[in-house]
């Protein structure tokens, strides 16, 4: 049998090594997928409340999977008592329902407005932190519930593009433009945030934003604490969406 002539195996080599590609890069249908057992509801529970459930935001699983990360303005206001309500979360599962797990704060990171739980029962499928942030350019995709009850508690995936990298809080031009929330981040220190050009809304805050085919998290969906520093000065808010880095994830676990 006669060799392979170089340049035939040459093309050979090329076509396999694309096959390989496509094996070790899922589409983004194939990430969702696996993403929506980690994607979960945050919110209050009460047995006396109707609906029992009262949601508040989105949230991600971490760790050992009885670990989620949101944003620190999702969690609910309890209250001296709360009237009964607890902290809860619910958890999408193989039966494609949910199951409300009470929790627990564990650890507050108020500059970087996170909040990690710690929740009871069965573990859910931890995701994956990406090792680095984001490059300006990249694709994108964010997961979860965008405007709450009022879609069903269904996951919602939205696709968007890295526009930029920026500071999260600007230095006021005068000393009167500054407010509150703008000197209280300038405190803490600043540090670089996600802006989207995807739109992201109400229920959307303590999603994760992540990478379309491996899943890896680079991010934290926020809608409060971004908006508040970055676009405190402008009279018609851009619509812009912003993420905190998963950098900020890295240290809340560390802790």
């Amino acid at each position: 049998m006669s060799k392979m002539p170089r340049w035939l195996l040459a093309c050979a080599l090329v076509v396999v090594s694309g096959l390989s590609a496509s094996v070790v890069h899922a589409d983004l249908p194939d990430t969702v997928a696996r993403m929506k057992p980690s994607v979960v509801l945050v919110g209050s529970y009460s047995a006396t409340d109707s609906p029992r459930f009262g949601f508040r935001g989105s949230g991600f699983v971490v760790g050992n999977g009885n670990f989620a990360v949101t944003n620190a303005h999702v969690l609910p206001d309890l209250g001296a008592g709360g009237g009964g309500r607890q902290l809860a979360v619910q958890v999408w599962t193989a039966s494609r329902q949910w199951s409300l797990r009470l929790a627990t704060v564990e650890f507050l990171d108020r500059a970087h407005d996170l909040a990690l739980l710690s929740f009871e029962g069965p573990g859910a499928p931890p995701t994956v932190l990406a090792k680095n942030g984001p490059r300006e350019g990249a694709a994108v995709a964010f997961m979860g519930f965008p405007l709450g009850g009022a879609l069903g508690f269904s996951h919602v995936t939205h696709r968007a593009t890295v526009s930029a990298l920026s500071p999260v809080a600007l230095p006021a031009p005068t000393a009167g433009a500054l407010n509150a929330r703008n000197i209280s981040q300038l405190r803490a220190g600043a540090f670089n945030i996600i802006q989207l050009d995807g739109t992201a809304y109400p229920g959307n805050s303590g999603g994760p934003v992540f990478d379309p085919e491996t899943g890896d998290v680079v991010g934290v969906i926020n809608m409060v604490l971004l908006k508040g520093t970055k676009e405190s000065a402008l009279s018609h808010p851009s619509g812009i969406s912003y993420a905190i880095p998963v950098e900020a994830v890295e240290r809340l676990l560390g802790r």
